[in-house]
């Protein structure tokens, strides 16, 4: 790789991180004027119209190989529907920076679903889950919790099932021998997110809404649909071509601590002793889980 594919990649990895650091701050905002799950739907049409709309212009834009529809499906309801609607669920009611911490706890996850499916598993990566235990634990803070408050309580067990919901997608991903590149089949999964998402609105949200008349509406919607999701994606496709995965698995850790800093100056969450030592907790268990795979 040149010096100048070298740093563009860089540059890459950075907006990346950036962009989907981002995210749960925004997707707090938006709730202030949309109901959790028709967010997430109203997210994944835009996100869905916007990719199509960027493979075409690309002329990229295909039918998917009959090989590659597992895939479709399995990233289309895991890390879409269910990741998108979990996390909307759980940011309602946890800060969105702790949130978007206790959502990225899918690589913790991988190691007891590999182990499920008969894969290797090292030492180390059996402690970095231990350590990353440990570190959700501290998140949560359960001496703090008011127990009876039980929407805080199912919002911590939304974000933790939306990491859970990506794990599944990511061991899928990991095992599928691909045919269209990731990116191509991205419309693809956005669409049938899209349509399980305004399924799940219409039967879970019967009163749902969206207030079009609040900026902070229009703000997320057309960041983490338009803008985040899908350019997020492509560079985070683009990072994984042209760097080594361990380069690029361990920068996207910057993804959460990029979420706290925003969620302290978007809106004004308060960063705790809990908050930062049990973040820390968690991506070094991340860390250990992520160099136990690439031995």
């Amino acid at each position: 790789m040149t010096q100048s594919a070298n740093r563009t990649a860089y540059l890459q990895l950075a907006a990346a991180v950036v962009l989907f650091g981002l995210a749960f701050p925004i997707i707090k905002i938006g709730l202030s004027a949309s109901t959790p799950v028709w967010l997430a739907a109203g997210r994944a049409s835009l996100s869905a119209l916007t990719a199509f709309v960027l493979l075409t212009a690309l002329r990229r834009l295909r039918w998917p190989d009959r090989a590659d529809w597992p895939i479709v499906l399995s990233v289309g309801v895991f890390q879409l529907t269910l990741y998108f609607a979990f996390a909307n669920l759980g940011v309602q009611s946890v800060p969105p920076g702790r949130s978007g911490v206790l959502s990225y706890s899918a690589m913790l996850w991988l190691v007891p679903l590999s182990l499920l499916v008969g894969e290797p598993v090292g030492r180390r990566a059996l402690l970095g889950v231990a350590l990353g235990m440990v570190g959700i634990i501290v998140l949560i803070d359960p001496r703090g919790l008011d127990w009876s408050d039980r929407a805080v309580i199912a919002g911590h067990g939304w974000l933790l099932l939306a990491g859970f919901s990506w794990a599944i997608a990511i061991l899928h991903a990991r095992r599928h021998r691909w045919r269209t590149s990731p990116l191509d089949v991205l419309p693809w999964q956005m669409a049938v997110a899209t349509v399980l998402l305004w399924g799940l609105a219409f039967i879970l949200e019967p009163r749902g809404y969206f207030d079009f008349s609040k900026p902070e509406l229009w703000i997320s919607l057309l960041y983490i649909g338009s803008f985040a999701g899908p350019a997020g994606t492509w560079a985070a496709v683009s990072v994984a071509r042209a760097l080594p995965p361990l380069t690029g698995s361990l920068g996207m850790l910057g993804t959460p601590l990029i979420g706290i800093a925003a969620s302290a100056v978007l809106v004004g969450e308060r960063i705790t002793w809990n908050l930062l030592f049990g973040t820390a907790l968690m991506i070094a268990g991340i860390a250990i889980v992520i160099l136990d795979r690439r031995k």
